[in-house]
């Protein structure tokens, strides 16, 4: 069952965590945000097979190659992106979307918008912060 969001709908505190709203306005920004990431991957792609001219300068071929380099870092960051924002998704379909995998609490609305793929709640992010700091600092 699909909901039809108002068109200018924002999930607020003081409505019941996650209702269908909710879900479908996180559901919907989630799928566009996933669209956006493999249009530009499909530029970057197209980009790079049109890219086929060698430089004569060997200064334009080395920064022909950083380009390329950068470019495909960044793609294989969105892929990693995509891949999370897909486990979001299923989690939007198995009704877990929003709580923290730690402590099973709500994660927040505003931390939500800001980052729809967030797993912990900011409590539990910054333990994991800490946690990391601590073992790198040793």
């Amino acid at each position: 069952m699909t909901v039809t969001l108002p068109p200018d709908y924002r999930p607020r505190d003081d409505e019941p965590f996650m209702n269908e709203y909710q879900t479908e306005y996180f559901r919907q920004k989630l799928l566009r945000w996933r669209g956006e990431l493999l249009r530009e991957s499909d530029e970057t792609l197209q980009h790079l097979q049109e890219g086929g001219a060698q430089e004569a300068d060997i200064a334009d071929r080395a920064q022909t190659e950083t380009d390329r380099s950068l470019e495909l870092r960044t793609r294989d960051r969105a892929r990693k992106l995509i891949a999370k924002i897909d486990a979001a998704l299923m989690r939007i379909e198995d009704g877990t979307y929003g709580f923290c995998e730690e402590t099973q609490e709500p994660i927040g609305i505003r931390r939500l918008d800001a980052r729809p793929i967030a797993t912990l709640s900011i409590e539990a992010q910054e333990r994991h912060e800490r946690l990391e700091r601590t073992h790198r600092d040793e």
